[in-house]
């Protein structure tokens, strides 16, 4: 080699410098200036790959997790929309201006609001990335063998020993493996791998517990499934609730309901077309303290193509029909009340579905009479008393039953406020444009009518009539196509907790030494964690070789034993 080639040589040797080596080491002229040293940029690719691992992070999905719980307090902490609006409006009225903020931020609309969805998405997201790694990992591990035999079970907390007067070692380690792997073959308890350590030393390694990382993959992905399902069904479901009198029914139709309401995703096509009608509402009342028994709804449920069928409705449980249920919420009285002028033409008639307001049913009620020929409108407004008790100057009921019914009624006149086009709850008289009649200086006594009679109303306005006392039922039908998804989903990470929490994961190592016609056998375990039962596997594995007799005799004599002993 010439100089020049080895002056070359020292030079290259001389400025190459390993990667990451520490600056200590460095002459002072190979050492950086620090004022010239710049950190290395992240990059915005950097970045991106930081964050999704941050996102994709266990500890970032329950960070999430715990956020949406939170996230869901004000929905049951403040009225919401879609739920009843009128007491969203009314929050508004008494409280303007923590109400206008609260309204700003989508706190009377939460689960429609753009924080909620945020961290929905978020969730799913983290979930979703973090799942798929692991699942991938798990199916390499499923297809891997299991762990090699150490050289050394001293160090292991469970261990066993055992001498074997005849055989060879392989066939001792081939019982090993077999009361391993146990009964079914299609479903061993230990995945196993039986092999020739070195000539005359045959090992078994096993190991078992596979199923808890795949509860917990399980669990995981039946959470991603829970998220979809309860999604999907805030955006596909509807609900209606209806209040129906005996003999009339309704139709499967967004008009025919009292209420309704429908996620972003509902079409007028996915309502099923059926009508239902209220043949008969029993309710059964204990005789001591008016406790209820039994409410039962006889309905019947007519299709598109004319079959129908008779159901009974009870609270919690519901009729089936197209994939929708129909639920029975409550139940009252609404008493047929028919308005006449003082022409004698009749102003109004119906049966007033009567709201009732205490155990024993003492209701509140509203007729409004605009169709009159003369003078100003009538809104007639108070309580149907079901077993009336006017003794003591009081007026109330005392049992729940259409015993001894009476309406107490005051009147009012002027505008009903109909004609404004503003929607008005039909359980509300809204007084403001009008005059109260009775409880005044001229007729200070309210309207009394006893089931089949007819009063007149104050000022020669006509006569009021009470003839009838039907019965009611309020109805909820909600449709929602996820429920099946949600409930399966729901089974399945309770499933895989169990499965999760309940399996252990053991390994068991078995070597078998040949020492002339004697076979020594040694035996170790670990288990991730504490397990108790550890040492209980290893001595199961152990029993086999505690006599001469081969597995086959050995579990038939247990069984006689275990007989013996029966």
């Amino acid at each position: 080699m010439s100089t020049d080639d080895k002056s070359t040589q020292s030079t290259d040797a001389k400025a190459y410098r390993p990667e990451g080596i520490e600056d200590a080491f460095l002459t002072s002229d190979e050492k950086p200036d620090p004022k010239q040293a710049v950190a290395p940029s992240l990059g915005w690719r950097g970045l991106a790959r930081f964050m999704w691992r941050q996102l994709t992070s266990m500890r970032v999905a329950l960070m999430l997790l715990m956020l949406l719980a939170i996230a869901a307090v004000p929905g049951s902490l403040f009225p919401q929309r879609s739920q009843d609006p009128a007491a969203v409006e009314q929050y508004l009225v008494d409280n303007p201006t923590l109400g206008e903020w609260l309204d700003r931020f989508s706190f009377f609309a939460v689960y429609a609001s753009p924080w909620f969805a945020a961290i929905y998405i978020l969730l799913f997201i983290s979930l979703v990335g973090c799942i798929l790694p692991r699942i991938k990992a798990h199916w390499h591990d499923l297809k891997s063998a299991p762990p090699r035999t150490p050289r050394i079970f001293k160090r292991f907390p469970a261990q066993a020993a055992r001498t074997v007067e005849s055989g060879s070692a392989q066939d001792v380690a081939q019982r090993a493996a077999e009361r391993l792997r146990g009964p079914i073959k299609f479903l061993p308890l230990f995945r196993t791998t039986v092999g020739e350590e070195k000539p005359g030393v045959w090992t078994v390694s096993a190991e078992r517990g596979y199923l808890k990382e795949t509860g917990n993959l399980i669990f995981h992905v039946a959470l991603v499934g829970i998220l979809l399902s309860f999604g999907a069904g805030q955006l596909l479901e509807y609900r209606g609730q209806s209040i129906v009198v005996e003999g009339r029914g309704f139709a499967n139709a967004q008009v025919a309901y009292d209420s309704f309401e429908h996620g972003a995703w509902f079409t007028e096509d996915s309502m099923a077309p059926f009508t239902m009608t209220l043949d008969k509402f029993e309710s059964v009342f204990r005789a001591n303290d008016s406790a209820a028994q039994d409410f039962t709804a006889t309905v019947t449920l007519t299709e598109k193509n004319g079959e129908s069928r008779q159901e009974d409705i009870k609270v919690n449980h519901p009729a089936k029909q197209d994939g929708a249920k129909i639920y029975l919420m409550g139940n009252g009285h609404a008493p047929t009340i028919t308005v006449r002028d003082e022409n004698g033409d009749v102003t109004f008639s119906g049966s007033v579905p009567f709201l009732a307001e205490d155990d024993q049913y003492t209701s509140k009620g509203v007729v409004k009479v605009p169709d009159v020929v003369s003078g100003e409108q009538i809104g007639l407004v108070g309580y149907l008393l079901p077993t009336a008790d006017f003794e003591n100057g009081g007026m109330r009921s005392i049992y729940p039953e259409a015993l001894n019914p009476f309406l107490v009624l005051d009147m009012y006149e002027g505008d009903l406020g109909l004609d404004s086009g503003i929607p008005q709850n039909v359980y509300r008289l809204d007084t403001d444009a009008m005059t109260k009649v009775t409880g005044t200086m001229e007729n200070p006594d309210p309207l009394i009518i006893g089931l089949g009679q007819t009063v007149d109303l104050p000022n020669g306005r006509g006569t009021v009539e009470f003839s009838e006392i039907p019965r009611f039922a309020a109805f909820d039908l909600r449709y929602d196509p996820t429920l099946g998804w949600l409930l399966g989903s729901s089974l399945a990470a309770l499933g895989g907790l169990a499965i999760s929490l309940f399996t252990p994961r053991r390994r068991v190592w078995v070597r078998a030494t040949q020492s002339g016609d004697q076979v020594e056998v040694a035996l170790a375990g670990l288990a991730r964690g504490d397990d108790s039962g550890l040492q209980g596997e290893v001595d199961r594995v152990a029993a086999i070789f505690d006599s001469h007799l081969d597995l086959t005799d050995q579990e038939k004599l247990n069984k006689k034993l275990s007989r013996r002993e029966i």
